[in-house]
């Protein structure tokens, strides 16, 4: 006959002494395992989508739009990086008169190519002005042409 375990042992012991596995450790949350992509997360990721976020409410809301007369008299397209299309458009108070330009920026390329043949003539540009655009990479003015008609003259 076996001795009885003495009631003075604990039952993780008495356990052992049977021949059963031990309580397998807790398992570590999500963070503490995977504790270096958390954190390239938080310093790369976490900017990223908010500029992200930024930039979309930015150029998908616009402050205001309205619809400008004058020559462009110059399109060009900029950068190193992020390719825009910009413009100068001069208005005039009357003939032969210049009063003002208009920096502008075109995001579709067709629009452009639109523009660029009307040069020289007199046009009106319908655009929108989208401020706090978080980088030049979206164009360097924050007044937006949507649209260009011809005028006779």
């Amino acid at each position: 006959m076996s001795d009885p375990i003495p009631p003075s042992e604990s039952s993780d012991e008495a356990a052992d002494s049977q021949g059963a596995a031990p309580a397998p450790k807790p398992r570590q949350s999500f963070l503490r395992r995977h504790w270096l992509a958390a954190g390239l997360f938080g310093v790369f990721g976490l900017p990223a989508l908010g500029l992200a976020l930024w930039a979309t409410i930015a150029l998908s809301w616009s402050y205001s739009s309205g619809k400008r007369a004058g020559y462009v008299q110059k399109m060009s397209r900029k950068g190193f990086v992020c390719k825009t299309w910009e413009g100068t458009l001069y208005t005039d108070i009357a003939r032969g008169f210049r009063s003002d330009s208009f920096s502008f920026t075109v995001r579709g390329d067709s629009l452009a190519h639109v523009i660029e043949t009307l040069s020289g003539k007199r046009v009106a540009v319908n655009y929108e002005q989208h401020i706090y655009v978080p980088t030049s990479c979206f164009g360097d003015t924050e007044y937006f042409v949507t649209g260009v008609s011809a005028i006779p003259e």
